[in-house]
């Protein structure tokens, strides 16, 4: 059977955008595939799915899988000029990184976790991100390509054979309770 790479985008206000693309790359490294997570947004913290991807050992038989964690940390519209460069030349970088991971033949799944935040908050062009899309389609087209984050761009559904959004019904923010280890990070 011929292998097609689909574009699958993980978009909406609920949770869960990042945890069932985690879910994708688990699935596909059990199933052989070698599988790339680049974080857009995420900065130095440490969190569960870091910790839990590199204590996965090599096993004859499974796929490879990578996480590296490539942002600033979380941005806001209100940042000085100063930090808005910053987040800036760190999705820039992001970017050429998941070029070359397209180009290099290495990887199976290329999963660009809150990409979609980076282009909402300007840090990307959407331009950048279809033309990432149209590299995969003519040096890569096996590849897998898995976007999250919020408000994804019409452009991007409009390519995607696959969209899932993520509906938020209830959240424990909204009853005063602060983020919880293993659950948001």
């Amino acid at each position: 059977m011929e292998q097609r790479g689909l574009t699958l985008v993980h978009t909406g206000d609920g949770k869960g955008k990042t945890t069932a693309a985690l879910g994708l790359a688990l699935r596909a490294w059990g199933d052989g595939l070698r599988v790339l997570i680049l974080q857009f947004i995420k900065g130095s913290q440490a969190t569960g799915e870091a910790r839990a991807i590199a204590a996965l050992e090599p096993v004859p038989g499974l796929g490879r899988i990578s996480l590296r964690t490539c942002g600033c940390g979380f941005t806001r519209r209100d940042q000085s000029p100063e930090q808005q460069a910053r987040h800036r030349a760190a999705a820039a970088a992001t970017l050429a990184e998941a070029e070359a991971a397209i180009r290099s033949g290495k990887w199976d799944m290329l999963i660009l976790d809150e990409i979609n935040y980076a282009v909402k908050f300007g840090l990307l062009d959407i331009k950048q991100v279809l033309a990432l899309l149209d590299l995969r389609d003519s040096v890569a087209p096996a590849l897998h390509l898995v976007l999250t984050g919020r408000d994804a761009a019409p452009e991007l559904l409009a390519r995607a054979e696959l969209v899932t959004e993520m509906r938020l019904v209830k959240h424990p923010y909204q009853q005063g309770i602060q983020a919880q280890r293993g659950i948001e990070f």
